[in-house]
């Protein structure tokens, strides 16, 4: 598989900063976006801190690491555990930082972060920013906040609509950074060309609805364009946060694309014109 990938973040139309942020590395095939809290600057350094340590702790690795088969005895690919091992480094990081300097104490961030290969997708994430996946017609949330909100669907308290208006809805009970240890929830699925995948922070989905962002994602004819509607509804909405996303589309490679230069250069001495 070959991955596209574009990113979008925007302060919106109420906070007067902005504490998302957003990493990338096509290379390793990975997508990081990161939502803070903690007040005035905490918030961003968490998130900023997030993202940079997980793309440098994967990125130090030899890339073999990430291409090893599962073990018959193993219930997730090497890949997603070295995954879960870097956002818990972070979660580390952003503690200890907390820890030892008082304009700190009390930061946090959400983190969803996706690890593309060639068959399956890694994914981890802590909090309520979100991972959706569109497959042909099926648009769907592949992870599950860990917020108040969606404690309260689970338990039939609230429906999924009326859990939209309700006060409890930027509670979360995961982050990182606010405790010495947390629970990284990750996941594996397969990964089919012309697969669509949207990491946001809830800045865009707490405005926009599931539907809405399904029309506009069909709809677009370019990534950017795509981009840059959803971001323009979510401010149109209200944007009483900041959003944050990142697209990422995966395509077939053809069959000329797989080859070596040394392939080509040999299939070419050998009358191979295709």
């Amino acid at each position: 598989m070959c991955i596209e990938m574009v990113c979008s973040t925007d302060t919106g139309q109420v906070r007067d900063h902005n504490e998302d942020h957003i990493g990338t590395d096509k290379s390793l095939g990975l997508a990081i976006l990161a939502d803070g809290m903690g007040g005035y600057q905490a918030g961003e350094v968490a998130s900023e801190m997030a993202v940079k340590t997980i793309i440098e702790k994967l990125g130090t690795l030899p890339k073999t690491h990430f291409h090893k088969h599962r073990k018959a005895n193993h219930r997730y690919h090497s890949a997603t555990v070295l995954l879960e091992q870097a956002v818990l480094k972070a979660n580390q990081i952003i503690y200890n930082l907390a820890e030892q300097q008082a304009q700190y104490q009390g930061m946090g961030t959400t983190v969803v972060a996706v690890l593309f290969h060639d068959n399956f997708i890694s994914v981890a994430h802590v909090g309520d920013s979100r991972l959706y996946r569109l497959r042909g017609k099926t648009f769907c949330q592949l992870t599950k906040d860990h917020s108040v909100r969606q404690e309260l669907i689970d338990c039939g308290y609230y429906t999924t609509e009326q859990a939209r208006h309700s006060r409890n809805k930027n509670l979360v009970t995961r982050a990182l950074g606010v405790g010495s240890q947390v629970n990284v929830e990750i996941q594996e699925h397969k990964l089919l060309a012309q697969d669509i995948y949207l990491l946001c922070s809830d800045g865009l989905n707490d405005m926009v609805d599931d539907s809405d962002i399904y029309t506009i994602l069909k709809q677009t004819v370019t990534f950017e364009e795509g981009a840059q509607l959803l971001t323009q509804a979510a401010n149109e909405k209200g944007g009483k946060d900041n959003i944050s996303l990142i697209l990422v589309r995966s395509t077939q490679m053809t069959h000329k694309a797989k080859k070596t230069w040394w392939q080509r250069w040999f299939n070419f001495f050998n009358n191979d014109k295709d």
